[in-house]
């Protein structure tokens, strides 16, 4: 599942042209430069290193400050996302508990989390840009559960927002959306 998601999300990615990066996103604090780099940073090079059960070097030049919509970032999010669902892939990566900034919890869930961020964050990456993002029924099923399952806790810790009433009819993708705290219908 997070090949697929990686796929779609990098998809996107690739065709976000540099004088996009300053525009707004559904994410409220975010443009499209912060949005990138949010990505990048915790969906592929943090993401990496949990599937591995590895902590980031003290020393590490890559914080949540860096800015890596530096060269061909597109690609650097596509090679790092490879190594992220690679790590995912190992025998043993989701079973017992792993951590992304500090603290630790199931390495399944975190997993999970994973691939829902490609996917919301995906759609928002698209939406800010002008673009539509592909995602498969599969994927979106497993993460609408998750995110369903996750809301309240996911709206406490401030990393969704308030519910958005999506009718049950809407598009599995509109539903996760709504679930997440993003109008379906936002637009820059």
């Amino acid at each position: 599942m997070m090949a697929r998601a990686a796929t779609s999300a990098v998809e996107v990615a690739r065709n976000v042209r540099p004088d996009q990066l300053d525009r707004s996103t559904p994410c409220p604090d975010w443009d499209v430069r912060a949005l990138v780099n949010h990505l990048m940073f915790w969906s592929a090079f943090r993401s990496e290193l949990a599937a591995r059960k590895q902590q980031a070097p003290a020393d590490d030049p890559i914080t949540e400050q860096t800015d890596l919509t530096r060269g061909d970032w597109a690609e650097t999010l596509a090679s790092q996302l490879d190594k992220a669902v690679a790590a995912w892939g190992e025998p043993g990566a989701t079973e017992g508990d792993t951590g992304l900034a500090g603290g630790s919890m199931p390495a399944r869930m975190i997993g999970m989390m994973m691939v829902g961020e490609l996917v919301v964050h995906g759609w928002d990456l698209a939406r800010a840009t002008g673009q539509s993002i592909e995602t498969d029924p599969a994927v979106l099923a497993t993460v609408h559960e998750m995110v369903a399952a996750m809301g309240p806790q996911g709206r406490e810790m401030g990393a969704f927002g308030a519910e958005v009433t999506v009718p049950g009819s809407a598009p599995m993708l509109d539903r996760v959306l709504g679930l997440s705290g993003r109008d379906p219908s936002w637009t820059p």
